[in-house]
């Protein structure tokens, strides 16, 4: 059976919910200054184009797959609707985020 791959990059950090002009159904969690360059480190190997990056995230128990979008040099967390609902989370509220980057082709 093949060995699950290691991931390039598996963090957690706090982080306020804000808008952005973005996609409607979104809200955002700023990926923390000090991990951005953890983040564009491993996506050289995980993104498929256009700066995003595919992650698994977490918020409150509640797991999901998104890409973080690049925004002024660092990073965007997408908090889609389906997450704000099954966590009670809003614009304004601070939360716990933990996410997991992985290699796009391992091996």
């Amino acid at each position: 059976m093949p060995r699950e791959a290691e991931p390039l990059l598996d963090v957690a950090f706090d982080a306020e919910v804000i808008h952005w002009r973005g996609p409607a159904p979104f809200l955002f969690l700023p990926v923390p200054e000090p991990l951005v360059g953890e983040v564009r480190y491993a996506a050289r190997l995980a993104s498929y184009g256009w700066g995003c990056v595919p992650v698994a995230a977490e918020i409150q128990g509640f797991a999901f797959t998104t890409s973080l979008f690049p925004r002024d040099g660092g990073y965007m967390l997408p908090v889609k609707v389906a997450v704000q609902r099954a966590c009670g989370i809003g614009l304004g509220d601070r939360v716990q985020a933990s996410m997991r980057i992985e290699d796009r082709n391992p091996g």
